[in-house]
């Protein structure tokens, strides 16, 4: 028999229930073997079956019914089916899909006749059957290839199909419960419960359902990536009988997502964890008294309703948690206080104590023209930028809109969708999936695990039509927006908004069970000033009819298109964004919730001119007849959008202004033209030279500072204006040096820093950026330069007396010599706070490897714009405490949750890993032989012949503005100075080629080369290929990969000895930075940083360009594989073709040392100029150098974490100690190599 939802009601308010634990744990103990789950039925299966635990309830039922009567004995309320692979889909692995509904009656029955056995014994005593649905093993929120994130091996219609025959036999068998568990991909749970709900209305029963998620690791959230909160927020619509957490942590590990759970659901809440974390082997030693003694204290503070455990447990261990929280009370369930709960990876609550909601509109075609030509052009990477834009703006929620006549919008919202949710800084916020059309609306529900909104439903095709799709978007879990719409038509004045809107609440809350607080009415903003009389009091209408919706319809809220109301004067939108805040200020007074406007396009209320003020507000509260007309009038003074084409002229009335204005207006604008005459103008009223610094000069800086602090000024204009600072500097440093004789006259500075590259290292783009930036907030900068050994670093701190010491480093060996330093700081007793800086680090780095090093603060500075808050917050009285705790704290949090995650990789056994080596049917291949073999060298490359082959995206990533080239120049936000900056390359660009400012040099080198041991390269000394010049060494993914893709290796792209195939490899080295420290030094004697930073980003992007010129000839002309070729200029920067040029220390092979090999194959230095430091930098800066492999399955990959046996190897491999190889491939290592 099975029990009633009011039984088991009542059951929990009186006691915890106590639930099963492991089945796979108890079934492992059997040693079951190939044959036990065959059985005689499936005898002649063509696949092995063992290991397929459900397939036991058909052909060893004794065995699990064992199970089932042991757990019962040992105090279970509730023993769970043995399904948790029981979908078809699961199946699949065995072949036995269509033994899906038999698996999961069979196994329902037999926990059945085991609960009613036992319950007869005791009818006091009631036990229960949860029928499992477990999570699958596709997850429909994340791509299993890293290389396509959109990509899904599974559907979420497939899923509710699967489900549904699932939920078919579970019901059949006997289950009183529905338990949706071990739940790490919340899309997947949406779709079981989307079937669940299916199968209950069509088959009018109803049973209790149980939902059990799964937080990974240490970082809180499931693999999918949600929160404990978000993930009730997701899925809370089916109105659980309970919610809880299962799998992957042990209790002690477990307890504070529990907690967090049971602060906020307003259901029974359930946990079984398992046996502790396992250990080295696998397994879980927590005994059941240690487990019992957390769950006890968990049952002591208010948290459980439900409680057993999961991996690991056995009848012991829950005999223990029985006994233990045997006398505890329940947990209280919790009221619900009608809060809009919403949901992306995060949590997103809308209470009565929030503020407005301004929904993010970029990312709507119809609103967007740049949005809509992204996705048109099928440009979904910039399109996921504009998404990511809003979010980092503040959006707490984005509307997403593919309503377009040139679009499959259908196709177009489940692609964008799909690549959202691979982007966790986007995706962290809810979805608002927008459309006209509700087969778009559907398919964008079925792509969003977070708990989003439906724009939007209405009654315009009657009742039964909103009725249906209102169901639907219940059962989809989405809050929805209804419009004010009903058969007759749109809601335009006061009376008909407010009777759809109550007329929809009654159907919505009393027919289909919608809560009131998942209502959202968009009573329709019209547009007003139209010239049409009947239009005037369209505004007036919406905010009276807000008004009665929010006093009569208890807990909805109200939304709307707030650029509505501006139609009328598209065009100018200084005027529309002035008529946005009018309008807002009156609505948002009279209850309005959220409104979808673009961000940048709302003034601020009080800022408004009183007189634009006056006549926007008598047209929006319809207060005067003539209010349209007087509006007009002034509508032109107010209009500075540029749509007028008038000849720019050089604007200089700010030369009228105050000369302290002047300063800063030239700071801002980084106008050096006059800097000395109104530096000496100031200096002539000023008391002492130094005060001209102190003065203007710095009031003008602090302006900049927060114009870049609010996102309104860009990195290129920064340092362009302290080039304007230095030069006024540099000219009053004269008068105050002659001052000094009489007293110190020195300048008061906010604070002084230190920088340096560490020792090794030669990059030093991003250090000065840095130091520009901070000078320009008024901190003394004392910069060491390019490889900086500890000692000097810390001497020199010491001598000058510095507050801060930045440590900067783009190549990885800079991670050991920045822990280095932090440890010797701590061996030397300093409390100087330290800042960490640059490419190649990480805020996880820094927590994990630098930070506990040094009990004085470290702290990971990302960019500029980021370094100066830093800065100041360390050097503060007032915050610096609280800071520096803060910190710290985090990073202690970060390590405990690398710690966890770490546990959770799945990594392979470097044998097992060789044996998955990429497949090349060698036989079959002949290798291209190079049309000459030996070294090619070029003393001084035309520059001409690269300028056309530069990629610029990467030259404004320098410069920290971010997009692609060359959309970037049309960039809403960064536009305009991306162009400046543009012009002002091309402009240098033009002098360095025809001036000769650069030289640049190259070397090659092709030779005869097979691959030996799996993982190594002999390069031969001729073709004979009898004596061996030098082998490479390659490292190999270790990380188990997704079905059909190998674990990579370089070697596995030259032809195995052993195979008789004679196969090349090459070698190359090019630099465009021959000749560039004159001009560096040119320019900062005067003081222009601009300038320097400008030319050493330029060589950079020369030496790229000229390794793609070199590696383009190579495979055309001296390698010849492809004669050919012919691919454009983006083909190639897409790394279309045929071949490719990994580097040491790069992705593919980050241990650096192999650079010694590369140097002394080609030998660079002879050769082209160039020479490499101890850690392997490559000087000058601007340079390429790398391999070059031509098979044509040859690509470029990332090698991943590798595991210690791979270490070991490759530590013999090269001949070095332990210590040695796990400092070379630090940043590799799946575990620590200093534990």
């Amino acid at each position: 028999m099975t029990a009633s939802i009011h039984q088991i009601k009542q059951l929990l308010q009186q006691r915890i229930l106590i639930l099963d634990g492991a089945m796979g744990t108890m079934i492992q103990s059997y040693q079951l073997e190939e044959e036990d789950f065959r059985a005689e039925r499936f005898i002649d299966h063509p696949c092995d079956v063992k290991g397929n635990n459900d397939l036991l309830s058909i052909t060893q039922p004794k065995i699990i019914s064992d199970i089932h009567r042991a757990y019962f004995e040992a105090g279970a309320d509730i023993v769970e089916t043995n399904t948790f692979n029981g979908t078809s889909i699961a199946m699949a692995d065995y072949q036995m899909e269509d033994l899906a509904y038999e698996l999961n009656f069979e196994s329902a029955k037999l926990a059945r006749a085991v609960a009613d056995d036992i319950t007869a014994q005791n009818p006091d005593k009631p036990r229960f059957v949860a029928g499992v649905l477990g999570p699958t093993n596709r997850t429909a929120s994340i791509s299993p290839d890293v290389n396509n994130p959109g990509y899904r091996n599974v559907t979420y219609d497939e899923l509710v199909e699967a489900y549904l025959v699932s939920i078919a036999g579970l019901v059949d068998g006997g289950s009183d419960f529905i338990l949706v568990e071990t739940i790490f991909d919340t899309l997947n749970a949406k779709a079981a419960l989307f079937a669940v709900e299916q199968y209950f209305d069509e088959h009018n029963i109803q049973l209790p359902v149980m939902i059990s998620g799964t937080i990974t690791d240490a970082s809180g959230r499931t693999l999918s990536g949600q929160t404990a909160e978000a993930f009730w927020n997701s899925l809370s619509h089916v109105d659980p009988i309970s919610i809880g957490l299962n799998c992957a942590l042990g209790a002690a590990e477990l307890r504070q997502y529990v907690e967090e759970l049971s602060n906020v659901v307003t259901c029974h809440v359930s946990a079984h964890p398992n046996a502790g974390l396992p250990n080295e082997f696998g397994e879980y030693d927590e005994s059941p008294e240690v487990m019992a003694v957390h769950i006890k204290e968990w049952a002591q503070s208010g948290f459980l309703n439900i409680v057993g455990g999961c991996c690991g447990t056995s009848p012991a261990h829950i005999k223990a948690i029985a006994d233990a929280v045997a006398d505890q009370a329940p947990h209280k369930l919790l009221e619900n206080n009608h809060h809009c709960r919403l949901s992306g990876l995060e949590p997103f609550n809308i209470t009565p104590d929030s503020l407005y909601v301004n929904v993010g509109e970029r990312t709507n075609v119809t609103g967007s023209a740049r949005f809509a030509r992204l996705i048109k052009e099928g440009d979904y990477d910039t399109a996921l930028d504009v998404a990511r834009q809003q979010v980092q703006s503040g959006a707490p929620i984005i509307d997403i809109n593919m309503d377009e006549g040139m679009l499959d919008s259908k196709e177009a919202m489940t692609t964008f969708l799909n690549l959202i949710a691979s982007e966790p800084d986007i995706s962290r916020v809810p979805i608002m999936i927008d459309s006209s059309k509700w087969e778009v609306i559907e398919a964008g529900l079925k792509c969003v695990q977070g708990k989003g909104i439906v724009n939007s439903i209405s009654m315009k095709e009657g009742e039964e039509k909103f009725i249906e799709q209102a169901k639907l978007v219940r059962r989809y879990g989405a809050a929805v927006i209804v419009m004010a719409f009903d058969e007759v038509g749109q809601a335009d004045t006061r009376e008909r908004k407010r009777e759809i809107c109550a007329r929809s609440y009654k159907i919505l809350t009393e027919q289909v069970g919608f809560p009131p607080e998942d209502i959202i009415f968009d009573p329709n903003i019209f547009a007003v000033a139209t010239g049409i009389d009947e239009h005037n009091n369209y505004a007036v209408d919406f905010i009276e009819a807000v008004q009665d919706i929010k006093q009569s319809l208890p807990h909805a809220m109200i939304s709307g298109g707030v650029s509505n109301v501006s139609f009328s004067f598209r065009g100018n939108n200084p005027l529309r964004e002035a008529i946005h805040a009018v309008f807002l200020y009156h609505a948002i007074k009279a209850g309005m919730d959220m409104g979808i406007v673009n961000a940048g396009q709302l003034a601020i209320y009080d800022d408004l001119p009183e007189e634009l003020r006056e006549r926007v507000e008598d047209v929006i509260l319809n207060r005067r007849d003539d209010g349209t007309e007087r509006l007009l009038d002034i509508a032109d003074k107010y209009r500075a959008d540029g749509s007028r084409s008038v000849e720019k002229k050089e604007d200089l009335s700010w030369r009228e202004l105050p000369v302290e204005k002047r300063l800063e207006h030239a700071l801002v604008k980084g106008v050096t033209d006059f800097i000395e005459e109104d530096t000496e103008a100031v200096r002539q009223n000023a008391e002492r030279p130094i005060h001209v610094i102190e003065g203007p000069l710095m009031d003008g800086m602090n302006v900049v500072g927060d114009l870049f602090g609010a996102g309104k000024m860009f990195l290129p204009q920064v340092v362009k204006s302290a080039r304007v600072m230095k030069k006024a500097v540099a000219y009053l440093m004269p008068y105050i040096e002659e001052e000094k004789g009489e007293d110190d006259g020195g300048v008061s500075y906010n604070g002084k820093i230190l920088m340096a590259t560490v020792k090794g290292d030669v990059h030093d783009i991003g250090k000065n950026i840095v130091g520009v930036v901070l000078q320009c907030n008024n901190f003394e900068i004392i910069d060491l330069g390019v490889m900086v050994s500890a000692t000097t670093i810390l001497e020199t701190a010491k001598k000058e007396n510095v507050d801060i010491i930045g440590l900067s480093g783009l190549i990885t060996p800079s991670l050991d010599e920045m822990v280095h330093v932090a440890k010797e700081m701590e061996r030397l007793g300093y409390e100087i706070p330290l800042m960490i800086g640059g490419a190649t680090t990480s805020l996880i780095h820094t927590a994990v490897k630098i930070e506990h090093n040094y009990h004085g603060c470290s702290v990971y500075v990302k960019d500029a714009s980021r370094a100066v808050g830093v800065a100041q917050s360390l050097l503060s009285d007032d915050l610096r405490d609280d800071f520096v705790s803060k910190t710290k704290a985090d990073y202690v949090d970060k390590r405990a949750r690398h710690k966890g995650r770490k546990s959770s990789r799945r990594q392979l056994k470097i044998a097992d890993a060789r044996a998955n080596k990429t497949k090349i049917d060698w036989p079959a291949y002949t290798p291209p032989v190079p049309k000459k073999l030996g070294l090619e060298i070029f003393d001084d490359y035309p520059l001409e012949e690269l300028v056309d082959r530069i990629d610029w995206t990467p030259f404004f990533q320098s410069w920290e503005l971010a997009g692609k080239f060359p959309r970037i120049l049309e960039d809403e936000i960064v536009g305009e100075h991306a162009t400046q900056l543009f012009n002002d390359a091309k402009k240098m660009l033009k002098q360095i080629v025809d001036e000769k400012w650069l030289k640049a040099k190259a070397v090659f080198g092709l030779f005869p080369a097979n691959s030996v041991n799996d993982d190594d390269i002999e390069v031969y000394t001729d073709e004979s290929r009898s004596e061996v010049r030098m082998t490479l060494r390659s490292l190999r993914q270790q990380t188990e990969r997704p079905p059909g893709r190998p674990n990579a290796a370089l070697a596995d792209f030259i032809a195995p000895k052993d195979s008789g195939v004679k196969d090349y490899i090459g070698a190359f080295a090019v630099t465009a930075g021959i000749g560039i420290d004159e001009h560096v030094e040119r320019f900062e004697a005067d003081h222009d940083d601009y300038q320097s930073i400008m030319i050493k980003a330029l060589a950079d992007r020369f030496a790229e360009a000229f390794a793609e010129v070199m590696h383009e000839r190579v495979r055309k002309e001296f390698w010849g594989y492809v004669p050919d070729e012919s691919f454009a200029n983006e083909d190639l920067i897409d790394e279309k073709y045929q071949g490719i040029r990994p580097a040491p220390g790069y992705p593919a092979c980050p241990e650096h040392t192999e650079k010694a090999l590369l140097w002394e194959l080609i030998d660079p230095e002879t050769n082209a100029g160039m020479t490499i430091t101890e850690s392997f930098a490559m000087l000058p800066t601007a340079a390429v150098s790398g391999f070059y492999y031509s098979h044509p399955e040859s690509r470029y990959f990332g090698l991943g974490k590798i595991d210690k046996d791979q270490v070991e190897d490759y530590a013999e491999r090269k001949g070095w100690t332990m210590d040695i190889a796990e400092r070379w491939l630090s940043p590799a290592l799946s575990y620590d190599g200093d534990d």
